[in-house]
């Protein structure tokens, strides 16, 4: 990349597969802001929203809030 910005449609394309892979996944999320990290089944989401399923029930996410999400690894 050698210090050039990335353009819209390359950012599109670094996270175009990443959410889709993680759907009907367990996932971490960390918020930016921060607090304890979430932990629960990602259910469904949109551009702007992410909903997990916890042990506590539904929860929805705003994207703009999520500082790191990841995957838990199957055991």
């Amino acid at each position: 990349m050698d210090g050039e910005p990335v353009s819209k449609n390359q950012k599109k394309h670094l996270t175009n597969g990443f959410i889709p892979n993680l759907k009907d996944k367990i996932v971490t999320i960390r918020l930016v802001f921060g607090g304890q990290p979430i932990t629960g089944t990602l259910e469904r989401y949109n551009p702007y929203e992410i909903l997990i399923q916890t042990a506590k029930g539904p929860l929805l996410v705003f994207k703009h809030s999520i500082a790191t999400m990841e995957p838990l690894e199957s055991r």
